[in-house]
């Protein structure tokens, strides 16, 4: 007996059955659908057809889990998600990128209190042997947050590239060598000056602007190291194994994501305004512009009158994993 239990149920049953009469064996299905339906029955008890955000929880299930396993989760909900197709439902499926061989990318979008949290966690960040370093992660988190920069572009910084009178920052060859200019915010700015003030004490003449030693910036894993550490410290009352795996890479997820919510709010149509934000982000295509929607709140983007005939044209072909 299977014994699914989930809205899915019927569904479950019904796709196995079809495999298993198209000599697919029944163990190839069954144990990625009690997982699904275990799921689901306890995150979507009132869902019987995927959804894009059903497809985005299911995917990021487990944080730390490996390429083959998130792929396999794609392929057993583009097979379900397809069944259901099938069988006259309005059924979301996956895009081929989720099974192309590289890995999946879902961003870990952080919600308003974990944001505030995590700042707080920051702020209260000493160092006692290099008074220098708390303003620079400080900083250098901000910067990557509000101005919605990829984390190396922050780290690469060169001082010459950031005015400090105006807020415009240059990033020059990046991914894809584009090169853009963002402003900063006043209060970055601000922030900016401060902080620069007290470097120039330690490093008069360096050449980055967020210097770890003399002309050399801060590492990725370092990086990375000290953002999971904020994160852990920021949420105390849940044990270290059970947090998310969240990224530096996801305050850029979160900067795009809050810009779109703010232009629902004001109104304005997305499919107008999404080049202005593929600019500013410098991303090479608009369609990786345009995955940010899928991230936005399931019931927020569908009462939000978009041209999904449109945009539905653009979507399936972005590549998750290059943001």
């Amino acid at each position: 007996m299977r014994n699914f239990t989930s809205g899915f149920a019927p569904d479950l049953n019904g796709m196995i059955d079809l495999k298993m009469a198209l000599n697919y064996s029944e163990s190839t299905y069954l144990e990625r659908g009690r997982v699904f339906d275990l799921f689901c029955a306890e995150q979507y008890p009132d869902a019987n057809i995927v959804t894009e955000g059903l497809a985005v929880s299911w995917l990021r299930l487990d944080d730390d889990v490996s390429p083959g396993v998130v792929h396999a989760r794609a392929a057993f909900l583009r097979s379900l998600a397809h069944y259901q197709k099938a069988i006259g439902k309005n059924a979301y499926v996956l895009p081929d990128a989720y099974i192309s061989g590289k890995r999946a990318f879902v961003p870990y979008l952080f919600t308003d209190e974990e944001m505030t949290s995590l700042f707080v966690a920051i702020d209260n960040y000493t160092n006692k042997t290099n008074s220098l370093r708390s303003m620079q992660y400080q900083t250098y988190f901000r910067l990557t947050y509000t101005c919605g920069l990829r984390p190396g572009e922050g780290r690469e910084l060169k001082r010459k590239d950031v005015d400090l009178q105006t807020g415009e920052i240059r990033i020059l060859n990046t991914k894809w060598h584009k090169s853009r200019t963002v402003v900063m915010s006043n209060d970055m700015m601000a922030m900016a000056q401060k902080y620069a003030a007290v470097r120039d004490a330690a490093y008069s003449h360096d050449d980055y602007f967020f210097p770890q030693k003399p002309n050399k910036p801060f590492g990725a894993t370092a990086m990375q190291s000290k953002f999971r550490m904020f994160f852990a410290q920021s949420q105390p009352d849940i044990p270290e194994d059970m947090l998310p795996a969240v990224r530096v890479y996801d305050l850029r997820h979160r900067f795009a994501t809050t810009v779109l919510n703010k232009w629902l709010d004001e109104k304005r149509d997305l499919s107008s305004r999404l080049p202005y934000l593929q600019t500013y982000m410098g991303h090479k295509e608009l369609v990786s512009t345009a995955y940010y929607i899928h991230l936005l709140p399931e019931q927020l983007v569908r009462n939000a009158g978009i041209d999904w005939d449109s945009m539905n044209a653009i979507l399936p072909r972005c590549e998750l994993w290059e943001k």
